[in-house]
């Protein structure tokens, strides 16, 4: 399950334009919620499930984008303002890095900065980054053999040699 937090959400989609009943009904989806489990002839107590979306529902992609959308704009915008040439591609939880530069060493150092940039910014967001679900790439138009040199973010969280 996700863990959201409903009143950022909230304000996500009012500030994103959409109807008052929209953003009431995902406010209302998301307190006050109760579930119990049943298996034959037992059935489980009841909990409390505020905020928190099951991966397998309809809604978690659509509420994953708009929770998700504020924090790649500031990303993508601090990226350009530092000057790193580096692309960041989401799919609803996976994230991607593309890098593309002539020189491995440009690519690599833009790479690592813009690593570190988006593992703080979602520190900041109160969320963390799952380095085995993010992905970086260097493409590369050399032809015939090319020896990748190891990408290190074990100084940041992630994992050693990324390629």
């Amino acid at each position: 399950m996700t863990l959201l937090n409903h009143q950022l959400l909230s304000l996500i989609i009012k500030k994103a334009g959409f109807d008052q009943c929209i953003s009431s009904f995902f406010t209302n989806y998301l307190v006050n919620r109760k579930i119990n489990y049943s298996w034959t002839s037992f059935s489980s107590p009841t909990f409390n499930i505020n905020v928190r979306v099951g991966q397998g529902s309809a809604l978690s992609p659509i509420l994953s984008a708009l929770y998700l959308s504020p924090f790649i704009y500031i990303l993508e915008n601090q990226l350009k303002n530092l000057k790193i040439s580096t692309s960041f591609i989401s799919f609803m939880d996976d994230g991607l890095f593309i890098s593309q530069s002539n020189s491995i060493n440009i690519s690599i150092s833009c790479l690592y900065c813009s690593y570190n940039v988006f593992n703080n910014f979602l520190e900041k967001f109160g969320l963390v980054v799952e380095h085995p679900k993010t992905e970086i790439f260097h493409f590369n138009r050399s032809h015939g053999v090319f020896n990748l040199p190891p990408l290190n973010l074990s100084p940041l969280g992630g994992n050693c040699q990324d390629r």
